[in-house]
């Protein structure tokens, strides 16, 4: 496509996007909040945070009014009962993610479900023990991988292996993974990867990944925080054995909600697989029968522990049921407009203080353009939220910017990219 450097261009795409009407289904943050006719802000953060959704305050207050007028029997007179509750977003959630439904689940938060999947697929032996991340993991999880380490009895030190980018450059390379896997994969057990690096925005090729891990029978699992809702990862056919997810970045669903869980198929009726239990994921025929054995549930529902909190499921509804109308082809093609159009106006600036590091191909990323500044000059970002243009620093030097296909527009990238303009000038 063909951009152009103009406000009025900016609005054309605007008018022509067949998506532009889902802003309204969002409350945007404003510079006066008590002030409906205060200016918005403009929300390059749904990469940490995504905006709530105007019917979420209905949904929630359904299940609010169902507690008040049925009390515990909402669990099966409910509008939406809670004991089935999940089973309706496992569906829907399953699109997003390009999965079977069995292979899915809402329960507990993202690294609490990293840990329980690591319980069943990380099984150290003497001789293949390591676990490999990419160097640039997201803190929590390096620090969950190296908590599990040290529980089976190894040193991190000696048993982490990192995968990581080649010198003066910031984007990871699977050449370098093939080749760490050649020369340590019969003593690497598991392979837990971010799907879409936090910091650079890169979208990783999960089933090349796979088949890279499986030639050394080490299990793969994917972190897909920043993946979910923002990037088709198409887990299913990616052959990767598990992933988790949290659903309050591109997945809208409010600050510390519940996570998302994709065990493979092929493990479904694998009831021989080690796993910490409660008795949500009992069979859900007999989970009221107190005295029963337990009965290990199939699917990823057989990763569930304790009963859902309904009024954060609620949440996440109000947001996955935005996203079934749409889809996620419609959604990724906007996406990668948006994108380009940030990527074109950037470049437009042709200034060198700043670059940016996220790929070129639209495959390789998702919404989310990493701006590196020269000599981290961490006040271009304090400037930007002076001018209530909400982005993200991560150290060292680094602005993300995530204009999602949602609730941002072509204008929005347009004044964003103004506003940094001066700024550079200014400097």
């Amino acid at each position: 496509m063909q951009y152009q450097n103009s406000l009025a261009f900016a609005k054309q795409l605007d008018q022509e996007d067949s998506l532009a009407f889902l802003r309204d289904e969002f409350h945007i943050p404003r510079d006066a909040p008590e002030n409906s006719g205060g200016k918005e802000w403009i929300y390059f953060t749904g990469n940490s945070l995504g905006l709530q959704p105007k019917m979420t305050q209905k949904y929630l207050q359904q299940e609010l009014d169902d507690w008040a007028n049925l009390g515990v029997e909402g669990h099966f007179e409910a509008k939406n009962p809670w004991l089935n509750y999940h089973e309706d977003l496992s569906i829907k959630m399953a699109k997003i993610v390009g999965a079977k439904p069995i292979e899915v689940t809402i329960a507990n938060t993202l690294t609490v479900n990293l840990h329980l999947l690591m319980v069943s697929f990380y099984q150290p032996t003497k001789n293949k023990y390591k676990i490999l991340i990419e160097s640039d993991a997201f803190p929590s999880d390096r620090y969950a991988v190296e908590s599990q380490l040290k529980f089976h009895g190894f040193d991190p030190k000696e048993s982490l292996v990192e995968w990581k980018s080649r010198k003066g450059e910031t984007l990871l390379n699977l050449e370098d993974l093939e080749q760490i896997i050649q020369n340590q994969g019969d003593e690497i057990a598991l392979l837990l990867i971010g799907g879409l690096n936090y910091y650079t925005g890169q979208f990783l090729d999960l089933k090349k990944i796979a088949a890279i891990g499986h030639s050394k029978n080490c299990k793969v699992g994917i972190d897909l925080a920043h993946g979910a809702g923002n990037i088709q990862p198409n887990l299913h056919d990616s052959n990767i054995d598990f992933a988790a997810w949290c659903t309050y970045k591109y997945l809208n669903s409010g600050p510390g909600s519940l996570g998302g869980i994709f065990v493979h198929e092929k493990y479904a009726k694998n009831n021989d697989l080690p796993r910490f239990a409660g008795w949500w994921n009992h069979n859900k025929k007999t989970r009221f029968n107190m005295r029963m054995p337990f009965d290990v549930m199939e699917g990823a529902e057989g990763w569930q522990l304790s009963n859902p909190p309904i009024l954060s499921m609620a949440a996440i509804k109000a947001s996955l049921d935005i996203f079934d109308k749409i889809g996620m082809d419609a959604l990724r093609a906007k996406s990668e407009k948006l994108t380009g159009f940030f990527e074109f106006l950037i470049h437009q600036l042709d200034s060198d203080k700043i670059k940016i590091i996220t790929p070129k191909n639209p495959s390789e990323r998702g919404c989310q353009l990493s701006i590196q500044v020269k000599n981290a000059d961490k006040s271009l970002h304090k400037k930007l939220s002076a001018n209530n243009i909400i982005t993200d620093w991560r150290e060292p030097d680094v602005i993300r910017c995530a204009p999602v296909p949602m609730y941002n527009s072509f204008e929005d990238v347009f004044q964003m990219v103004s506003v940094l303009k001066n700024l550079i000038n200014e400097q």
